[in-house]
């Protein structure tokens, strides 16, 4: 069984995820943590992908979109599980980029990599091949959508840009990494909601099927048990 998870930053899906594959004992797969990957990369070859706006277009520095390509393609991303599923470690290439894919750098950047045809299309490819091995929660931007559009339950996870930015300042504060400016993070989030939302190549969306759970104002116990009600429906 598939659950796919979409919706835009800081809604809190990858903590959702993970604790409903916990409770399901169903394996978990944080697709943004592979775009966040292959951003950290880039990062780390040092180019300065802040200055560009669309790696897709004629205008792009091409040196850059195909070095980041090959990345994608020749450096596989792999995940360590605890025993409950939970993704506790990334890797890119063998290299453990657990926690510098959370950055801020890499949280303001990451979206113009994710949007990326070619990209997309090569972790794409491997995360159909991740989430095909087993039951397992999926969640990203066009799970539903794009990846898994037969998935046997699709959920819209979102949330209040205000009510975003606050909790992801607090995970950042948790973590020990990434930026903790509340106002700051607020406008990252219209940003990429906006980038994300408009972009040409799988763009965020809710799948028709989908079932769009608002958080807002949720508890996040309450979020987790409204989507296992959902999935036992679906069982």
């Amino acid at each position: 069984m598939i659950i796919a998870i979409d919706g835009p930053s800081g809604s809190g899906k990858s903590t959702v995820a993970k604790e409903l594959a916990k409770r399901l004992g169903f394996a978990c797969l944080d697709t943004g943590a592979m775009y966040r990957a292959v951003t950290y990369r880039g990062l780390q070859m040092g180019f300065d992908l802040a200055s560009i706006a669309d790696l897709d277009a004629p205008e792009a520095p091409q040196d850059v979109r195909e070095a980041l390509v090959k990345v994608a393609n020749d450096e596989p991303i792999a995940f360590e599980y605890d025993e409950f599923g939970q993704p506790i470690k990334v890797e890119i290439g063998g290299q453990d980029v657990t926690r510098q894919i959370r950055t801020k750098e890499v949280d303001s950047t990451v979206s113009v990599v994710s949007a990326c045809s070619d990209i997309r299309t090569a972790l794409v490819a491997q995360q159909r091949v991740i989430g095909a091995a087993s039951d397992t929660i999926i969640e990203g931007r066009d799970i539903g959508t794009v990846v898994f559009p037969n998935a046997e339950l699709k959920v819209f996870l979102t949330a209040s840009a205000e009510a975003r930015a606050h909790r992801r300042v607090l995970q950042n504060a948790e973590r020990g990494v990434g930026d903790t400016d509340e106002q700051a993070t607020l406008e990252l989030m219209k940003y990429r909601d906006k980038y994300d939302s408009s972009r040409a190549n799988s763009p965020l969306s809710q799948a028709e099927d989908a079932i769009l759970v608002d958080s807002t104002d949720m508890t996040f116990e309450e979020v987790v048990e409204r989507i296992i009600e959902l999935a036992q429906e679906r069982m």
